[in-house]
């Protein structure tokens, strides 16, 4: 079974390293298991190319009969972890991709419900959770997906929106030339070197999508975000990274003039109609704690709160429902280039 999750972990990412690290194994050992793999039924069962791993034909019989039985064994495992949980105390199983809202979700769902044995799962990949929730394996995550980059969303889950269209900025050195200006335009970037992610879904393809319509053609390097901000404070990168990151020694966060990359962010759970959650829990209630804890770190951030007044954003109207706030007292600052 570990192998059969194995291929189709690597053939649904399309990736290597993504299968690994959704595997929660190092790429070197999956590589070793491949072949292993490959090795006892005699033939190549995917063909290494420059875009990813896509199955042979041989690959995609072998994944045909794979598939029903992973799921079958998915569905039996949380069958008789729902049955364990009932009899032992409510389950919440929530997961995420990378995100500041996290930690003050799970106080407030912690709080919500004392009872409750709760969980976090955190994936890069928003896809793998989308799975995970499909297959009842989580109850709920919070998740976002990069504009003109559709998330796969399976069948029986459905997706409630916290933020339809969330800004992304960028992150620089503080000795980076555009480092002292309020906003940065993609042109002020021209010469530099960027960083993404490529196991974040979407995220290199919306990069360049985004560059290329601005006339640039910059390199674009490939790793993980903590190994990015040490890179981006020591001036050999600049990436893009969440509205509500925080500066840190040698590195600033910046918007970007016209907001040319966004995400939407999104509650994804089971539909009603297709098994609901494994808890009592109230999805509504989940959500609502979500969406305070997300306007808890937003309104942390000065040149994000700007943002979110200047564009009018729901959220605003949600904070203002619940804590009224005059504007003189968030420092409402008037229109400026980029806004």
């Amino acid at each position: 079974m570990r192998h059969l999750r194995a291929l189709c972990a690597i053939a649904d990412t399309g990736s290597l390293r993504k299968a690994a690290r959704q595997l929660g194994m190092s790429q070197p050992s999956l590589t070793t298991q491949l072949r292993r793999i490959e090795n006892t039924v005699g033939g190549r069962l995917f063909s290494r190319e420059v875009t990813g791993s896509r199955p042979t034909p041989l690959g995609r019989s072998v994944l045909n009969r794979a598939r029903p039985i992973v799921a079958e064994m998915n569905a039996l495992v949380s069958e008789v972890r729902l049955e364990v949980g009932q009899a032992a105390g409510e389950a919440l199983r929530i997961g995420s991709t990378g995100s500041r809202a996290v930690v003050g979700w799970l106080r407030r769902l912690r709080a919500r419900f004392p009872d409750a044995d709760t969980t976090i799962h955190i994936d890069v990949s928003a896809n793998a959770l989308l799975e995970m929730v499909a297959a009842q394996q989580l109850d709920a995550a919070f998740v976002h997906e990069v504009e003109g980059t559709p998330l796969r969303v399976p069948e029986g889950v459905r997706r409630r929106v916290l933020l339809a269209r969330e800004p992304q900025f960028v992150a620089l050195a503080e000795t980076h030339p555009a480092a002292d200006a309020p906003v940065v335009r993609l042109t002020d970037l021209a010469d530099d070197q960027w960083m993404v992610d490529p196991a974040g879904d979407g995220e290199g393809p919306g990069l360049r999508r985004v560059l290329t319509a601005a006339g640039l053609n910059p390199r674009v390097v490939y790793g993980d975000y903590l190994t990015a901000a040490d890179l981006v404070a020591s001036g050999e990168v600049v990436a893009p990274c969440q509205p509500t990151a925080r500066s840190r020694p040698g590195m600033v966060v910046r918007p970007l003039y016209g907001d040319p990359l966004t995400v939407g962010l999104y509650l994804a759970s089971r539909a009603p109609d297709a098994g609901g959650a494994a808890v009592s829990a109230d999805v509504d209630a989940l959500f609502a704690d979500l969406e305070t804890a997300y306007l808890e770190i937003a309104w942390a951030s000065d040149a994000y709160r700007q943002w979110l007044l200047r564009n009018d954003s729901p959220l605003v109207r949600v904070r203002d429902a619940r804590t009224p706030v005059p504007l003189a007292d968030i420092g409402l600052a008037g229109p400026s280039d980029g806004a």
